[in-house]
C-alpha cells in the first residue's frame, strides 16, 4: 500500500510544480508583450490634433486606434511634431510614424509603407484680401511651408519658376500665422488640412484647384518592424469591409 500513496504524492508534485510553471510562463508572456511606440505630428488637422477636452484626435489617430484594436496589438503615441517624429524614427526611438505622411519615391528609399490610407495632393493658402490668385502674383515674394513635408517639395519645385523665396517653419500653426501676420504671403499645406482649417475659421482661402499629390501611408524603417507593417495592412483591410473607414473619414471630412 505505500508504493501507491508514495507514487499519487509524487504525481501531485509534478502536477503542483507544473501549474505554477505554466502560470510563470503566462505572466512572463503578459509583462514582455510588445508596445510599439508611433510618433505622431501635433498639429495636422483633421488627420491629428487636439480637441477641446485636451485629447490627441484626427483621421490618423481614430484609424490607427481602430486597426489596433482589430489587430490586437498595444501602441505608445508620441506627439511631436512631423520633423520630430520623423528624427525619433530614423533614431530608433519610434517603431513607426503616422502623421499624413506621403509615399515619395524618395522616402521609399528610407522607409517601408503600407498600403495607402488617404490619397492627397498640395493646396495654397492666402489670405483673402491678398489679391494673389495665381503662382505668378507670388514673384519677389515669401512664402511659409512647413520642413519635411510635401508643401514644402512643392513649393521648392516651382520657386525658381516664380521667383519666389521660402521660408521654413517647425509646424501647421506657425506657418498659418505668418500668413495671417503679413509676414509671407502664402503658404502650401496638404490640400484637405487647408480645407478643413478654413471650414473651422481660419482666415484664408483656396484660390486655386488641388496640386496632385501622393497618397498618405503608414512608415517603419526599411525592413524593420514588418510585423507591424503587415497588421495594420490587415487592419486597414478589414476597417475598409467592415465600413468603419468611411465612418471614420466621414467624421472629420464632409462630402
Amino acid at each position: 500500500m505505500k508504493r501507491p500513496v508514495l507514487f499519487l504524492l509524487v504525481l501531485v508534485m509534478l502536477l503542483t510544480m507544473t501549474a505554477c510553471g505554466s502560470g510563470e510562463d503566462k505572466a512572463a508572456v503578459a509583462t514582455t508583450e510588445k508596445v510599439y511606440k508611433i510618433a505622431t505630428d501635433t498639429t495636422f488637422a483633421p488627420f491629428e490634433f487636439e480637441d477641446d477636452e485636451g485629447n490627441m484626435v484626427g483621421i490618423d489617430l481614430d484609424l490607427l486606434k481602430a486597426i489596433a484594436e482589430d489587430q490586437g496589438f498595444k501602441y505608445e503615441l508620441q506627439s511631436v511634431g512631423f520633423s520630430a517624429a520623423v528624427t525619433a524614427l530614423e533614431a530608433g526611438e519610434a517603431d513607426a510614424v503616422i502623421a499624413g505622411m506621403s509615399i515619395t519615391k524618395d522616402r521609399q528609399k528610407k522607409y517601408d509603407f503600407s498600403d495607402a490610407y488617404y490619397d492627397s495632393g498640395i493646396g495654397m493658402g492666402v489670405l483673402p484680401s491678398s489679391g494673389i490668385t495665381s503662382y505668378e502674383d507670388l514673384r519677389g515674394k515669401q512664402v511659409a511651408t512647413k520642413i519635411g513635408t510635401e508643401g514644402n517639395t512643392f513649393a521648392e519645385s516651382i520657386q525658381e519658376e516664380y521667383g519666389f523665396t521660402i521660408i521654413q517653419l517647425e509646424d501647421s500653426s506657425t506657418m498659418y500665422q505668418d500668413v495671417l501676420s503679413g509676414a509671407s504671403v502664402a503658404c502650401f499645406e496638404d490640400y484637405p488640412v487647408l480645407g478643413y482649417e478654413i471650414s473651422r475659421g481660419l482666415s484664408m482661402t483656396l484660390p486655386l484647384e488641388m496640386e496632385k499629390g501622393n497618397s498618405y501611408g503608414f512608415a517603419v524603417m526599411k525592413d524593420e518592424n514588418q510585423e507591424l507593417l503587415e497588421m495594420f495592412n490587415k487592419g486597414l483591410e478589414n476597417l475598409k469591409s467592415s465600413g468603419k473607414y468611411d465612418e471614420i473619414l466621414n467624421t472629420y471630412i464632409s462630402k
